[in-house]
């Protein structure tokens, strides 16, 4: 347990059903914290929700149905009173070369990864406002710190989180609520494993611009986004954190 007094905190962490997210909420669950993960896939939410144990709870919902968002959110609220971290790391990818790229494909990740962020953000910050408190945590990427072909409707979506993020943190600070963000670098899981293994050529390109010559792990993440949701990042606010492994400062 933590050294924090955490017992009454209620988080959401969205896409938290796998991969970072799951580690997320698993870090937050491990730390005292009752959170809320939230999928599309009710089976995977069942089974991580049953795997992270009595402090997890789990809502079914697409984001991408931007109008769903407000009743999720007042359901929240309702059934625990109060709403006091969010973490934002729900997201999809599409890689394909920019002319390749349709308008509805490219609006699709930025509903997604962009809108749904401030939808959610939007609403969850009404009830932190009234509380008085709260730590909205955005998820970005590698892909905002430098530029990555074939990812251009993701590069555009998470550099708009990054902006987001500073944007909100100095409207919405004053009245109690931090808004930071973190740039995962690259990061062990299945899916991505399956992509380096898949593109030697790109793993060792990956690993040899980090200086830390590894990937990360989902726990690296989850353990920075704790922190920086915790009463320990009391005056951190407006802030991209890159956990990475040095990876954006390599050469």
């Amino acid at each position: 347990m933590s050294e924090l007094k955490t017992n009454n905190k209620i988080a959401i962490v969205t896409g938290g059903s796998r991969g970072i997210g799951y580690a997320i909420a698993k870090t937050f669950v491990e730390h005292n914290i009752r959170t809320i993960i939230i999928a599309r896939n009710e089976t995977a939410l069942i089974k991580a929700s049953n795997d992270l144990g009595k402090l997890a709870d789990y809502r079914v919902c697409d984001v991408a149905q931007l109008s769903e968002i407000p009743d999720l959110v007042n359901a929240i609220d309702e059934q625990y009173g109060r709403i006091d971290i969010l973490v934002n790391n729900a997201g999809i990818n599409l890689k394909k070369p920019v002319t390749e790229v349709s308008d509805e494909e490219y609006q699709k990740i930025i509903t997604i990864n962009q809108t749904a962020v401030f939808s959610l953000s939007r609403e969850v910050t009404k009830i932190m406002i009234r509380q008085g408190k709260g730590s909205i945590l955005n998820i970005s990427s590698m892909a905002a710190q430098y530029g990555l072909p074939n990812v251009i409707a993701y590069s555009a979506s998470k550099t708009a989180i990054e902006g987001m993020t500073r944007a909100m943190a100095v409207e919405l600070s004053p009245q109690g609520i931090r808004v930071n963000c973190i740039a995962p670098g690259f990061i062990e899981t299945p899916m991505s494993s399956k992509a380096l293994d898949d593109d030697p050529e790109r793993k060792n390109r990956v690993l040899s611009r980090t200086p830390m010559g590894k990937l990360g792990q989902p726990q690296d993440i989850g353990e920075a986004a704790y922190f920086l949701c915790s009463d320990k990042a009391n005056f951190i606010t407006g802030e991209v954190i890159c956990v990475d492994g040095g990876n954006s400062i390599g050469f």
